[in-house]
C-alpha cells in the first residue's frame, strides 16, 4: 500500500491545524486559542492535533511561520498594475492597505500583544516581521516606480504603510470602510502628487 495518501492526508491536516490557529487567534484572541478551541474549529481531535504539534508551544511557531509566510505570499503575488501616473499610484496603495485587512493581520496583531509581554515569543515574531516588512516595501517600490535609495521616497513608503496599519487597527473594532475609502484616496492623490513632481 502506498505511503501517498496517508502523507497527503497528513499534510492536509497539518494545513488546516495551522489555519484553524490563525483563525482562532484572529478571532478569540492569543490567550483563548487553546488547544481545545484550536482542534475543535479544525473538525479534528485534541489528541490528532498533538500527533502533529505535541505541545502548544510547537504549534503556536508553526502557526506564527504559516501566518507571516501566508502574508509574504500576498505580497508576491501583488501583480504590478498596468496603469501610470495617479492612476497607478491609487491603485497600488489602495492594494497596500487592503494587506493590511483580514485573519492574517488581525492574528499577527494578537500575536504582536502577546509577544510585547513574552521575551521568547518576541524573539520569534521579530524575523519573521521583519521578513514580512521588507517585502511589503520592495513591493511597494517596485509597484510605485520609485528610487528607494531616495530619502523622501523611502519616507513616503514608509508613511503609507504605517497609514496601512493604523487603517486596519481602526477596522478592528467597528466597520470603517467609508472612512478608510476617503483616507485612502486622499493619502494616493497626495503621495502621487508628491511621486510625479519630482519624477
Amino acid at each position: 500500500m502506498s505511503l501517498a495518501p496517508k502523507q497527503d492526508r497528513s499534510r492536509a491536516t497539518r494545513q488546516r491545524l495551522l489555519e484553524s490557529t490563525v483563525h482562532c487567534v484572529a478571532t478569540r484572541g492569543w490567550s483563548a486559542a487553546t488547544v481545545s478551541v484550536i482542534a475543535a474549529d479544525a473538525g479534528i481531535s485534541r489528541g490528532a492535533l498533538q500527533h502533529h504539534f505535541p505541545t502548544r508551544e510547537e504549534l503556536v511557531v508553526a502557526a506564527l511561520e504559516h501566518m507571516f509566510d501566508e502574508r509574504r505570499l500576498m505580497v508576491e503575488a501583488m501583480a504590478p498594475p498596468q496603469l501610470t501616473g495617479a492612476e497607478r499610484v491609487h491603485v497600488v496603495v489602495h492594494t497596500l492597505v487592503e494587506l493590511y485587512m483580514g485573519d492574517l493581520f488581525r492574528a499577527a496583531l494578537q500575536a504582536w500583544v502577546a509577544a510585547a509581554a513574552d521575551p521568547q515569543m518576541l524573539e520569534i515574531i521579530q524575523p519573521l516581521e521583519r521578513r514580512f516588512a521588507r517585502a511589503v516595501h520592495a513591493a511597494a517600490v517596485e509597484h510605485l516606480e520609485v528610487d528607494d535609495d531616495d530619502p523622501h521616497a523611502r519616507t513616503l513608503i514608509q508613511t503609507t504603510l504605517d497609514l496601512a496599519r493604523g487603517l486596519a487597527l481602526a477596522d478592528l473594532l467597528s466597520d470603517d470602510s467609508k472612512r478608510r475609502q476617503r483616507i485612502v484616496d486622499t493619502w494616493a492623490a497626495m503621495l502621487a502628487h508628491e511621486l510625479i513632481s519630482e519624477a
